[in-house]
């Protein structure tokens, strides 16, 4: 039997709203509306799945930018939010990260401390539970501990989702309140497990980044729907 955790089994409804350009708060009632869920079953499932073989899941910190410094003790194996001020390659290795773990030298604590790390730190904006709400509960974590699970993700592409293109462009000025990007990623995790098990698996995510100018980019959430 396969447990999966989700990081999006989405559609487009949360870029279509413009005011994600405008203030973070109406976009954490977008995501409460829609209902994050910390775990989906069936073939479009993305994110962290159970130690049984054919299983599909996220683990290391592949960045496509340098990080600020190398994982800790109290992060595990997660790595540093990379310091870059721009939207596309940042939300590209924060996907990567969120995609990517290891059960072998990483705890859940650690797991979940090093994706905070990534949060931004303007408390009014950020929306941490449907980050951590990406985490699999206790339980099944020490089960794929047990089959000793990792995962490494690459980022293909990241690009602005047609709403918010269109939206920017009907009103340049909205984005400058917060400073909140709507950002797709596309790209692939490949999991292993104990005794040679693995695969591998297209990804896809909506994430909202905030990058004020001058600034090193950060997370600000998870969007219920995969944005084209």
């Amino acid at each position: 039997m396969k447990n999966r955790f989700s990081l999006s089994n989405l559609g487009i409804g949360w870029s279509a709203n413009r005011r994600i350009l405008v203030i973070a708060v109406t976009l954490v009632s977008l995501l409460a509306l829609a209902g994050v869920t910390a775990y989906v079953t069936g073939r479009n499932g993305q994110g962290y799945s159970s130690a049984d073989p054919t299983p599909s899941t996220p683990h290391s910190p592949a960045s496509s930018a340098p990080s600020s410094k190398e994982p800790g003790t109290e992060t595990g194996s997660v790595p540093r939010p990379p310091r870059i001020s721009d939207p596309l390659a940042f939300a590209k290795a924060a996907a990567e990260m969120l995609w990517s773990y290891d059960t072998r030298d990483t705890s859940r604590e650690q797991q979940l401390a090093g994706m905070e790390a990534w949060m931004t730190k303007e408390s009014e904006y950020g929306d941490w539970a449907s980050v951590s709400a990406q985490m699999p509960d206790p339980t099944l974590w020490s089960r794929m501990a047990d089959q000793r699970q990792h995962a490494t993700a690459t980022g293909a592409e990241a690009r602005y989702p047609v709403a918010f293109k269109q939206a920017l462009a009907e009103d340049p000025s909205a984005i400058t309140e917060a400073y909140i990007y709507a950002v797709t990623v596309t790209g692939k995790q490949t999991i292993a497990w104990a005794k040679g098990g693995g695969g591998a698996e297209d990804r896809s995510v909506t994430l909202a980044v905030q990058c004020r100018p001058s600034a090193d980019c950060f997370l600000v959430a998870i969007a219920p729907n995969v944005a084209p």
